[in-house]
């Protein structure tokens, strides 16, 4: 099948690649013409495991192509995916107005019939607000339809959660899109999950929203946790125990970040809004995120108070491990904050620095974690990349000024970390 992506991000790339290399014609459009260039010569734009020798495997083959022209990619695609970003606004709804600029562009350049299907995250309603702006500027006589087919990515796995999800979801009014979606995924495993546009499009704010409230429910034990001298790790794993329940989701840490829980749950409160309900819950959800990187701020500043000139070794800045995704990632918050108390931070990111330094230009920016710990006084734990989880402690000790150890992820066995010499402070231990 011949088909398109608009947009280049972690979902319009990463299943434009995969759809090519189950031997698909892909087509993906983009804006930016220094970006489509690189593209063409199989530069990715973002750190994503297998990624880029994925797209050089398929623009070799010919199956992956880019471009900054519609007309190149509506002419013969018979599926045409949105990937756009929607971003949050200041009151907290999505931001739609890529979504509404790729319908526009579709409008102008559809000649034949394809099937429009929306996969960025967009509030219940987005989807019939695309056909009426494709309509508003489609020739006469072109016809189309509509769909929604969610995504549920995570970074740091994308390729494999797109070749083996747990489901698919497709929304569609039209038999003959719902067929065309069917067919495109049939190399692909998974259930799959029929239903109206209006429901797809709620299944993925649903889906978000509940996997927030498992992490901040888990930083929210971890405050209690820490009040009455008991191991939320040991709590949480018990309770993971229960078949009803599971341990997915529920560690503890300095907080969720990333491109979707954030704006996801914040859009998901701003919906229930608009049609007048009053989402508690979630807005309990969102402030426990911020109380995670505020407490975990204060075990610092408490410990190292003043922190005026004291060094702090950073290990990670990515959301997390396996992307260099720094978008709502909780060490921005942190690292302002301790900066501003008078801290000097030097960190180290296997992947995110150049990144990082975009929005944290005033840190020192080290090569590895042993050069990272060199005369700090204390180091902090932000991302819980495999490599610092088999480090060797003793040695990192050698080399720091002080002996204070925060593990903002619970990747450590305290013990161990205390025979090295350091002292432990965890999340809830």
């Amino acid at each position: 099948m011949e088909i398109a992506f608009i947009g280049h991000g972690y979902v319009g790339l990463v299943t434009a690649a995969v759809f090519a290399g189950l031997g698909n014609t892909v087509w993906v459009v983009g804006h930016t013409k220094e970006k489509i260039e690189n593209l063409k010569k199989g530069i990715t734009p973002f750190f994503e495991p297998g990624l880029a020798e994925m797209v050089s495997h398929n623009l070799k083959a010919e199956r992956l192509k880019f471009t900054l022209d519609y007309q190149d990619a509506t002419t013969s695609s018979k599926i045409i995916f949105i990937c756009v970003g929607t971003p949050p606004q200041e009151n907290g709804e999505a931001d739609l107005s890529s979504v509404r600029q790729a319908a526009a562009e579709l409008g102008r350049n559809l000649k034949k019939y394809a099937v429009i299907v929306t996969k960025s995250t967009v509030p219940v309603g987005t989807n019939r607000e695309v056909e009426k702006i494709i309509k508003k500027f489609i020739a006469k006589g072109v016809k189309f339809d509509i769909a929604s087919c969610p995504e549920f990515l995570r970074e740091g796995s994308a390729i494999s959660d797109t070749l083996h999800p747990d489901r698919i979801v497709i929304g569609a009014d039209s038999s003959q899109a719902r067929d065309l979606l069917l067919d495109l995924h049939k190399s692909i495993n998974g259930e799959r999950v029929v239903t109206s546009i209006e429901t797809a499009e709620m299944i993925k704010y649903a889906n978000n929203a509940l996997l927030s409230t498992k992490i901040s429910f888990a930083n929210a034990m971890s405050f209690i946790c820490d009040a009455v001298h008991a191991d939320v790790e040991i709590v949480l794993k018990a309770v993971g125990m229960d078949n009803r329940l599971g341990r997915a989701f529920l560690y503890p840490g300095v907080g969720y970040g990333g491109s979707c829980f954030p704006k996801d749950v914040k859009a998901l409160i701003a919906i229930a809004k608009k049609h007048k309900y009053n989402f508690k819950l979630l807005q309990a959800v969102n402030e426990i995120n911020k109380e995670a990187k505020d407490k975990f701020i204060g075990k610092v500043s408490d410990e190292l108070s003043p922190l005026k000139g004291k060094v702090l070794a950073v290990w990670g800045l990515s959301f997390k491990p396996n992307t260099d995704d720094m978008r709502e990632a909780p060490s921005t918050y942190i690292l302002e904050k301790l900066q501003k108390m008078g801290a000097l931070i030097q960190a180290y990111d296997p992947e995110a620095m150049p990144n990082a330094s975009r929005i944290l230009p005033k840190i020192k920016y080290c090569d590895n974690p042993i050069q990272t710990a060199g005369k700090a006084d204390a180091i902090l734990v932000l991302t819980e990349w495999n490599e610092f989880k088999q480090i060797d402690l003793r040695k990192i000790r050698k080399v720091t000024r002080g002996n204070l150890f925060f593990d903002g992820r619970n990747i450590y066995d305290p013990e161990k970390v205390r025979m090295a010499g350091f002292i432990y402070k965890g999340i809830g231990r």
